[in-house]
């Protein structure tokens, strides 16, 4: 096919071993854009897959309460059918509550968890961020968050309170706050500051004793085998059980945070692929360029009987060619820059500002193939003007005006 032969001719030097400067040129925009675009969306991606990792390391996939915040009492036949259900790895009570922590004249509000320490490790991962001392919820042990812990100056060892101001004996001056002795056994760091700075945990049977709730509990939680399948099992608990229970999962207790990194990344994908478009106009101008030089060779192809859908194919095909070898070399490269980074963390980030300490990165193929066929079709839309604007010339004017 001659038209390949001719197109394939216009990209290359006076010499004819190279790409012509202007060729070079608009390959080299796409080139850019195109790897661009891949290496901050794998950042990205890394980024919202660290943070979902942390998120679910001590948030359950699936939580079960009543809507009016009241203990749930005899629960034991909801824990066995619960755990019957399809796709359920395992499911255990906790208490959740709000209260005071004290150390000599340092307080503050915190967020008290009660768990069954021996199941620990089938709902959550908290034995994995346990950066001092040791895991250990017996008698009135307690573990602190990193910042919290720093915040009233506990160590592992050390004794605080907590106060729960409206779960005393009620007097005619008032209910009388409880207070109770704790000991720290471990501090641990979930890398996330909200976390770190209000949560604390402790034993189940503890925390019941000392809110007086006999044997109630807040709530049961689960652990599921597929984490994105979560909203069916939530649906068909949601439908057995009805009012008063109310069954969310950990992407509808997080939502705020994923919508707006999906936001985040839409529109970030949106400002690069504005990079694309503007090495496509290099790949007009280009094209327009070529066609005011090779003004007299396209006369003489006409005349010689080629039809105007041959002269569209040669300038479409040439614009073509540099924007398929603009996102094929810049896919590779933003693929290798992205698999690169990954597996020898090249990228130290500070550990106080972000809640990790190498820059993650993380190749999706969905986003790879889809930036390939932009970057594609934004080149082929680029030849069309050029190309017909080649193939309207007329004959007999093109070779007298050269």
């Amino acid at each position: 096919m001659f038209e390949f032969f001719i197109a394939r001719r216009y990209l290359r030097s006076k010499g004819g071993r190279f790409f012509s400067s202007g060729a070079l040129s608009a390959i080299a925009g796409i080139f850019i854009g195109v790897a661009a675009i891949i290496i901050v969306l794998s950042v990205m991606n890394g980024f919202h897959q660290e943070l979902k990792v942390r998120i679910l390391g001590l948030t359950p996939h699936i939580i079960i309460a009543k809507y009016s915040y009241d203990n749930i009492e005899n629960y034991d036949s909801l824990l066995i059918a619960v755990r019957n259900y399809p796709g359920v790895i395992s499911a255990e009570p906790f208490i959740y509550t709000k209260t005071i922590i004290r150390k000599q004249n340092t307080s503050d509000g915190i967020i008290v968890r009660g768990i069954v320490a021996d199941a620990e490790s089938e709902i959550i991962s908290l034995k994995k961020d346990i950066v001092q001392g040791t895991f250990d919820l017996s008698d009135n042990n307690v573990i602190l968050g990193i910042d919290l812990a720093r915040s009233i100056g506990a160590r592992v060892g050390d004794e605080i309170s907590l106060v729960a101001p409206f779960a005393g004996e009620a007097t005619p001056f008032g209910v009388l706050p409880r207070l109770k002795n704790y000991t720290v056994t471990a501090i641990f760091d979930a890398g996330m500051y909200d976390y770190n700075t209000s949560f604390v945990y402790t034993g189940l049977k503890s925390l019941q004793d000392f809110l007086g709730i006999g044997d109630a509990v807040s709530g049961i939680e689960l652990k599921v085998k597929n984490i994105n399948a979560t909203d069916k099992i939530v649906k068909q608990i949601r439908a057995d059980l009805g009012f008063p229970y109310r069954v969310s999962d950990w992407m509808s207790m997080n939502r705020n945070i994923f919508t707006a990194l999906r936001l985040e990344k839409v529109v970030t994908f949106i400002v690069l692929v504005l990079i694309v478009l503007v090495a496509a106009f290099g790949i007009i101008g280009l094209l327009v360029m070529m066609v005011i030089r090779k003004t007299k060779e396209i006369g003489i192809l006409t005349a010689m009987g080629a039809k105007k859908k041959s002269i569209v194919k040669i300038f479409m095909l040439t614009g073509f060619m540099i924007g398929l070898i603009g996102t094929i070399s810049g896919t590779i490269f933003g693929v290798a820059v992205s698999f690169i980074l990954d597996k020898y963390r090249i990228i130290n980030l500070p550990g106080d500002v972000y809640f990790i300490k190498n820059l993650p990165v993380q190749v999706a193929l969905t986003d790879v193939l889809l930036v390939l066929l932009i970057a594609l079709a934004i080149s082929f839309f680029s030849t069309i003007y050029p190309a017909y604007k080649a193939a309207n010339l007329i004959p007999v004017e093109a070779i007298r005006n050269e």
